[in-house]
């Protein structure tokens, strides 16, 4: 249970962070803060959704293990 909640509020700060920056890059590339709110709101909420459970999948133990098999496979190669 903790460890969910620790996820959640990864994921909100992550959310934050992540608005906030790519709400400054598109004012940056465009100079029109209603085109930069737009981008910075809707490519961070999608971006925040997938990385819940990416975060999820990097913490079970089966999908680790997957990575670092492939990772050896690499190295040997």
């Amino acid at each position: 249970m903790i460890q969910q909640r620790r996820r959640l509020f990864k994921t909100m700060t992550y959310c934050c962070m992540h608005i906030t920056v790519a709400t400054l890059v598109a004012y940056a590339l465009s100079g029109n803060w209603r085109v930069a709110l737009s981008i910075g709101l809707i490519e961070p909420f999608v971006q925040t959704f997938v990385f819940y459970f990416h975060e999820t999948a990097w913490e079970s133990k089966s999908f680790r293990g997957q990575v670092m098999e492939a990772v050896r496979k690499v190295r040997l190669v």
